[in-house]
């Protein structure tokens, strides 16, 4: 021979290169096999190459579908020459190429050692700039950043990196093979042994040949695969103190998984060392990036919440409202971006004026959906309820209907007329003020909340209303908001504000009551929606 002899082989996991450095080296599907080669009519042990005095001959171990060298069937053993293409079987999905190195080049192992380890540095640089630039680039970007890097400066085949989840325990986020390939799924066949003990001690793990150490029974998957050689490594975050008598914070966010079918470069102690690096500074990426993504959802929600609190207050009256014999003011602040509060007024056939307040159990989103829906129900069934109790009991029934589980609500339904009679229902709302010139009280006749019990009943009283008098609707934002030193507002503080502002119009009887309470409540953050109808009785239409 005139040169170190070796294979270079091509296959659906990328291209890699076998030296023929021993006396004989076997090709076939078995695990054991010194170059594993899948596909159709390829035997366990099919060929074998044998280096012998100076030259080496390819032999086909009485395989099915035989061995080619160019295309031609080789009956006997074939001496190699420089460039001969083996073909095993009759599969095409694996080409091997015989070449022969440059005698002269006796270090050229352990420079690609030294190269690989340059570039490993160049790119913990790369990704250090990165982390310095606050890396506005996205998570997915930087992980095939991360791998393509480390796979090809290593000469591995494949890679993957495995992240922290919520739960502490190691989830699959990205696999690529030579070639910046990704590979498909969202998992691979690997052993999860040697990443988890990574992951737990946070110790660099190099695994020369799986075959050796009594390691094959505990990765006879991989094996399988003709996975030989494995490299894995920490991510590990270092957070940088100020002063020298702060201790760092450091933590393990996952692994770098490396492997192939051969050593390649990461028998280097210098490469494993800038594997090191390049592993630190790409976990300080790899969070840069996910805080940056995590950013970004949480403006992306923000604006869809926004919109969503615009449609909520969309759905709600004009605060407003005024007839021949009432007028009105409303208003609901939600304590969050969309609440789960709701009032709504309408025209009933009867001539009567109906006004309807509820409080969906909850805050937040879920809150704000079951309230848009009652909103919905009741604008269909009002004006074909001409009594207030079995409008209340019609809601209940819809809630049932639509299958909503553990949700309920309270609401307050009155139907004034022209003649200042007002009819009304509560289904375990807070009782609503009804301040006359006789004094004040409270309008509780009804039952119990909405969504608990499919057949429960509610019960309606009319009372009588005289010119300037005044009903106050409320949910228990407005009773229960807390002051910085946690005491409530309470309904007395309520009726003492109604009556300071008696003989106010509605709209200026609601300004003053909100007033009231924010200054209550100083700089305490809100803990409920704050919803307030007011209706005035205005005597009856000349």
């Amino acid at each position: 021979m005139t040169g170190r002899p070796r294979l270079v082989v091509s296959d659906a996991l990328g291209r890699r290169q076998v030296p023929i450095d021993k006396p004989l080296l076997t090709l076939g599907r078995r695990s054991e096999s010194d170059v594993r080669v899948s596909g159709a009519g390829v035997s366990r042990h099919h060929a074998e190459i044998v280096a012998d005095n100076g030259a080496c001959r390819v032999r086909d171990c009485q395989s099915k579908f035989g061995t080619f060298v160019n295309g031609v069937r080789a009956t006997d053993e074939h001496v190699l020459a420089h460039g001969d293409h083996i073909r095993l079987g009759e599969s095409d999905e694996t080409e091997i190429v015989f070449l022969l190195d440059d005698p002269d080049d006796e270090d050229s192992q352990e420079r690609s050692a030294l190269s690989a380890a340059t570039e490993l540095r160049h790119m913990a640089a790369l990704l250090e700039g990165l982390r310095a630039l606050g890396s506005g680039r996205v998570l997915d970007d930087v992980l095939k950043l991360v791998l393509d890097s480390a796979i090809e400066t290593t000469s591995a085949e494949r890679g993957f990196i495995m992240l922290a989840g919520q739960g502490g325990q190691l989830e699959f986020k990205l696999a690529r093979a030579r070639g910046a390939v990704t590979l498909s799924g969202r998992t691979f066949e690997t052993s999860r042994k040697i990443p988890e003990t990574v992951f737990a001690t946070g110790t660099q793990m190099i695994v020369e040949d799986l075959m050796d150490e009594n390691l094959a029974e505990l990765h006879h998957g991989t094996l399988a695969l003709g996975i030989r050689h494995v490299l894995c490594a920490p991510l590990r975050l270092v957070r940088y103190v100020e002063r020298a008598d702060e201790s760092t914070d450091e933590k393990v966010i996952g692994v770098l998984y490396l492997d192939s079918r051969e050593r390649g470069a990461l028998r280097s102690q210098s490469s494993r060392a800038a594997l090191e690096t390049l592993s630190t500074e790409a976990a300080v990426a790899i969070e840069n990036a996910r805080l940056y993504r995590e950013a970004l959802e949480r403006a992306k929600l923000d604006q869809e919440l926004k919109v969503a609190a615009a449609i909520q207050q969309s759905l709600l009256p004009a605060s407003n409202r005024s007839g021949a014999f009432f007028s009105t003011a409303g208003l609901s602040v939600p304590c969050r971006s969309v609440g789960g509060d709701f009032f709504d007024y309408v025209d009933l056939p009867s001539g009567q004026f109906g006004f309807i307040l509820g409080d969906v159990a909850g805050k937040g989103a879920p809150a704000a959906l079951l309230a848009s829906a009652v909103l919905g129900m009741f604008g269909a069934e009002a004006s074909y309820q001409m009594a207030a109790a079995p409008l209340v009991s019609r809601l209940n029934g819809g809630l049932f209907r639509r299958g909503i589980e553990s949700r309920f609500l309270t609401a307050f339904y009155g139907m004034l007329a022209a003649d200042g009679s007002l009819t009304y229902s509560n289904a375990g709302h807070n009782a609503p003020l009804l301040v006359s010139q006789t004094g004040v009280r409270r309008l509780d006749t009804g039952g119990l909340v909405l969504g608990l019990f499919e057949r429960a009943t509610w019960e309606e009283e009319t009372v009588q209303l005289g010119k300037g008098d005044v009903v106050i609707a409320f949910s228990d934002g407005v009773s229960e908001a807390l002051n910085e030193a946690g005491e409530e507002y309470s309904d007395d503080r309520l009726i003492a504000a109604v009556q300071a502002h008696g003989g106010a119009s509605p709209q200026e009887l609601l300004q003053g009551l909100v007033a009231d309470v924010r200054r209550f409540c100083g700089a305490a953050t809100a803990n409920d929606d704050v919803t307030i109808v007011v209706v005035r009785y205005e005597g009856p239409s000349d």
